[in-house]
């Protein structure tokens, strides 16, 4: 994979995110709670589903906003060939203006010279070339400027078509973005909702209870460049989690594991589903640290294994990025980048 072209979001079309990791690691925290401190089965089971029906829109987000990115690239250097294409058709045109001119002033214009100024340029294309009275030279400069005007008007049209695509994409990401944003307000209202002894016990299982660094075992990095994402990782323990954002200030999910092998030279896809394939799977038992783990079926959520049984992760909403144990839910697979 190349390297990403942007690492910082900049407002709202450049967030190119994937939270994908909102619900999950949320899920996790809520049954990780004691008994006697769990919030009331019915709003947990509510709050689940939010934070999940927000993760799938917040993959839905980052892929529209990851094409919108795509198709603006495309759009430029579609725009940048038709200048150059509309240039060469000028001087095309100009040169055979001049012939044109030459043949005037020596006695009188060649008809197929004099289509040049018709009110379709198109048609004396089509007509000139097969004009007994035309050179063979200006035969071959007519059906150059032809071919031109035609790659213009084909470029033309490509761009009309990916410029509609771009706005209707821009259209998906403002939508999946709404969905999101209300998700995850309606999932925060009904926390702020509980009891206060409720919501503090909450509050404190989505941070980590850990004071300093886990035992992360004797086991080394698979690669020097795996060593560099680690301690990129590493560096980012305590920033908040922002979806959408993928580093440096905070981050979700899928953009802390970007933002860390981006540190390391390494160019990984946006989106926690495609990061899944961005190197060679491996099992559970072999994972280095390094790898890149990925959870539950639809792999919404992606970590960073540490070793001993540990990942950094960027959990969901008022949980900064910290460590937690590889197990935390369902893993879908373990990648080596």
């Amino acid at each position: 994979m190349g390297s990403h072209r942007r690492l910082v979001p900049s407002g709202f079309h450049r967030s190119t995110g994937l939270a994908v990791c909102v619900m999950s690691a949320a899920v996790a925290a809520l049954h990780a709670l004691p008994a006697a401190a769990a919030p009331q089965d019915d709003t947990r089971a509510e709050v689940d589903r939010l934070y999940a029906q927000a993760e799938k829109a917040t993959e839905a987000y980052n892929e529209a906003d990851e094409r919108a990115d795509s198709l603006r690239e495309e759009v430029g250097t579609a725009q940048d060939e038709i200048a150059r294409q509309q240039e060469r058709s000028n001087t095309m045109r100009d040169a055979l203006g001049s012939v044109a001119g030459a043949q005037y002033r020596s006695g009188g214009l060649d008809p197929s010279l004099a289509l040049l100024f018709s009110d379709d340029p198109a048609d004396y294309l089509d007509r000139a070339a097969a004009l007994d009275r035309i050179t063979a030279r200006q035969a071959g400069e007519l059906k150059d400027l032809q071919r031109a005007m035609r790659d213009l008007t084909q470029k033309r049209e490509e761009v009309s078509g990916k410029l509609a695509e771009l706005e209707k994409s821009r259209k998906a990401v403002a939508r999946h973005k709404r969905t999101v944003e209300r998700k995850l307000a309606k999932a925060r209202q009904l926390l702020n909702a509980l009891p206060y002894a409720e919501r503090a016990a909450f509050d404190r299982a989505s941070r980590s209870s850990r004071s300093g660094l886990p035992d992360l075992g004797e086991a080394g990095p698979s690669s020097a460049r795996a060593a560099a994402a680690i301690a990129a990782a590493r560096s980012a323990v305590g920033r908040p989690y922002v979806w959408g954002a993928n580093g440096p200030g905070g981050f979700d999910c899928s953009g802390l594991t970007q933002w860390s092998y981006a540190q390391a030279g390494i160019g990984l896809p946006r989106t926690s589903q495609a990061q899944q394939y961005a190197g060679r799977q491996v099992s559970l038992s072999q994972a280095e640290p390094g790898d890149l783990v990925t959870y539950r079926s639809d792999a919404s959520h992606i970590a960073m294994y540490m070793g001993n049984g540990q990942v950094i992760h960027a959990p969901y909403p008022g949980a900064p990025v910290r460590y937690d144990p590889v197990g935390m839910m369902p893993i879908s697979s373990v990648t080596r980048v």
